[in-house]
């Protein structure tokens, strides 16, 4: 069964800390995805410690301060990333800014946690990685769904042949509404910024899916926007949407299995996620809410020769891999959670196993010093 391939990994300076000092760039003391995930997800590990915040205003970081109970806070992200006992920055940010936050970050000399995508587009990512490679500090790309103990399940499950040879795979899903967007996520229409249907509900569901039964050999695509006209929720307001809502991709993965996948904008009782992997000596089948699998808890189902599929239950081993994560399971914290835990085993034990900038440049692209 392929799994990811092998590369090359550039040598990495250590973080000689048994806890790790995290500065998060892009609090809101209201909202968003740091308050959501990364926040719960450091207070659930005990290897970290929030050592700052940043935020957008003076204001905002003064909020943020007295909600999360972290006392240095800043609205100049370069008085972050210079502070001594930071040796992550979290940069959670939309991801127009992600560039010249994670340049900064890695200037300063500073691990970099970097939510997906890492940036607006290939050449963006490709300099970031670069850059990476070159100061030589280790990152982390926000690629979570990789840690899902459902994804660990499945792979175990290959490895121990419970489908045989894989023949194909089908994948089908579903991302967010697609009449009406919240203000804040009204950037998400206009494709120039880099986030969208392609790179997040698509790009997650893409990556468990090479992550899992390695890359396209060869495929054919296409990509469409069929619902040009948005309206944003709070005002009514219509607005043109220039980033697809529909994509569908079919080919052969290097392994010889004919993949597809397809994945547009919510439709009313339409099915949120489905990922079927089709072999010789049986199915597994992984569902979920939505194409969002690094977010949404997955289930694995199973069928062997011509019995009927059937739920499996996926070992306690790989949910409590990490204990301390308990609370958060069913959350969309847990999966973050994870990559911040292999991410620090990555460093105490030498190994690579957290994504890194590395996992966001094509293969046929790495980078290297």
């Amino acid at each position: 069964m392929p799994q990811t391939e092998a590369r090359e990994t550039t040598p990495v300076r250590a973080i000689p800390k048994s806890t790790l000092g995290v500065g998060i760039i892009g609090v809101s003391p209201v909202r968003g995805w740091a308050t959501t995930a990364h926040i719960p997800a450091l207070r659930a590990l005990p290897n970290y410690r929030i050592a700052a915040l940043s935020a957008h205003s003076a204001e905002s970081a003064r909020a943020a301060a007295q909600v999360f109970g972290v006392s240095a806070v800043f609205s100049d992200h370069e008085q972050l990333v210079t502070q001594p006992d930071v040796d992550v920055v979290a940069v959670t940010v939309k991801v127009p800014h992600h560039r010249e936050l994670v340049s900064a970050a890695l200037a300063a000399g500073k691990a970099v946690y970097c939510e997906w995508p890492l940036g607006r587009d290939l050449d963006e990512a490709r300099a970031m990685a670069a850059l990476a490679a070159q100061k030589g500090v280790r990152t982390v790309v926000g690629l979570q769904a990789r840690q899902a103990p459902a994804i660990e399940f499945v792979q175990q499950l290959l490895r121990d042949g419970y489908v045989g040879e894989v023949l194909s795979t089908s994948m089908l899903g579903l991302s967010i509404p697609g009449d009406v967007v919240g203000q804040p996520n009204a950037y998400m229409l206009d494709k120039a910024n880099g986030a969208n249907l392609l790179t997040v509900p698509f790009g997650h569901s893409l990556d468990i899916l090479n992550y899992v039964l390695g890359e396209f050999a060869d495929l054919s695509a296409v990509s469409d926007v069929r619902r040009p006209l948005i309206t944003i929720e709070e005002t009514g307001e219509p607005i043109v949407k220039t980033a697809v809502d529909q994509i569908a991709v079919i080919g052969t993965l290097t392994s010889g299995a004919t993949a597809s996948i397809h994945i547009r904008e919510a439709v009313a009782g339409g099915t949120g996620f489905l990922w079927e992997i089709n072999g010789t000596d049986g199915t597994l089948r992984i569902t979920a809410d939505a194409a969002l699998p690094e977010i949404f808890p997955l289930t694995v189902a199973g069928a062997q020769g011509r019995n009927l599929l059937a739920e499996l239950v996926i070992p306690a081993a790989l949910r409590q891999k990490w204990p301390t994560l308990a609370s958060l399971e069913g959350t969309p914290a847990f999966n973050v959670a994870r990559a911040y835990a292999a991410f620090a085993a990555d460093i105490d034990n030498g190994t690579q196993t957290a994504p890194d900038f590395a996992d966001a440049v094509p293969s046929g692209n790495r980078v290297k010093a």
